[in-house]
């Protein structure tokens, strides 16, 4: 029988699996899910002073004209034109004839610019729509529009947040459980910081193999990887896939191996769950580190 069973008194492998499934958490969102304001203002501050200069175009009526003026002597401020589209890029190329596959190229970086060049910034401004926003007074201060702007790119970010945001979750029970049982851990752990700070070899699959925690208890090694999903797909199945060949491989070398997962996503994918969960002794939710299960599987 599973050993978990065994260590919460449970009759059956059914009864655990279904106490796991069906304690999922559907969001595990915190306040710095959302933002990452850090990120934000460090990226408004590399082109502030930029910025700043291309508030003197805001409603001036002979844009095109201003514009090339403004960049003609401040070319500098030329850098924090893509920022202000939302693109990463330093260089663009636009497509300016499609029946011939014809493309101007722009760079926003150069050190100094012909006034060819510094044309076709200005018409780049006018043609993407930005020079209406600036004619008509809707953009009120670059600096504002363009934190804005980041705002909203770091919004993409929020998928590996969730994930850090899991490890993070996770972290404050481990940490919690080894004080408590005199244990030692550590987070993102490798064969090198397990020699080095342990005195312990392990065998790898790749060089680059990290855990999200491992824990010392005397010797005796338990691994952990956490993850959360909130949304099902093909990743949940191979993670599943990955994690049962993982548990082998670390239970092969006397070390134990915990799976600690959450999410509703879960809900629509449960084979691959199961598949793993039939073939591994430890597989946790947030609920079942609540109730103080990982203390019972160190003890």
């Amino acid at each position: 029988m599973n050993k978990l069973c065994n260590l919460l008194n449970l009759q059956n492998e059914d009864e655990l699996f279904v106490k796991i499934t069906q304690s999922f958490k559907e969001k595990i969102t915190r306040w710095d899910y959302f933002v990452n304001w850090e990120k934000v203002i460090i990226n408004v501050k590399m082109f502030e002073k930029e910025l700043n200069i291309l508030n003197y175009l805001i409603g001036k009526d002979n844009l095109e004209k201003e514009a090339f003026n403004l960049f003609k002597k401040y070319p500098d401020a030329i850098k924090a034109i893509p920022t202000l589209l939302a693109v990463r890029e330093g260089a663009i190329d636009v497509l300016i004839d499609s029946k011939n596959f014809k493309y101007k190229n722009l760079n926003f970086f150069h050190f100094e610019y012909t006034d060819s060049e510094i044309n076709d910034i200005v018409e780049f401004v006018i043609k993407t729509g930005f020079g209406d926003l600036i004619l008509n007074k809707q953009i009120k201060n670059f600096v504002d529009y363009a934190t804005g702007v980041e705002v909203g790119l770091d919004s993409n970010g929020r998928k590996n947040r969730g994930g850090i945001l899991m490890e993070s979750l996770v972290e404050e029970f481990v940490s919690d459980t080894c004080q408590n049982l005199g244990l030692k851990y550590m987070s993102q752990a490798n064969a090198k910081k397990i020699k080095a700070e342990w005195n312990i070899d392990i065998v790898v699959d790749k060089s680059s193999r990290n855990l999200d925690f491992a824990i010392n208890k005397k010797g005796k090694l338990f691994f952990i990887e956490c993850n959360f999903y909130g949304g099902g797909g093909s990743k949940l199945k191979s993670t599943a896939t990955e994690y049962t060949e993982m548990n082998r491989y670390w239970n092969n070398q006397g070390i134990e191996f915990i799976w600690i997962t959450d999410g509703g996503g879960w809900k629509s994918t449960l084979k691959p769950l199961r598949e793993y969960f039939d073939k591994a002794d430890y597989l946790l939710n947030l609920e079942m580190l609540k109730e103080d299960v990982l203390t019972k599987i160190l003890k």
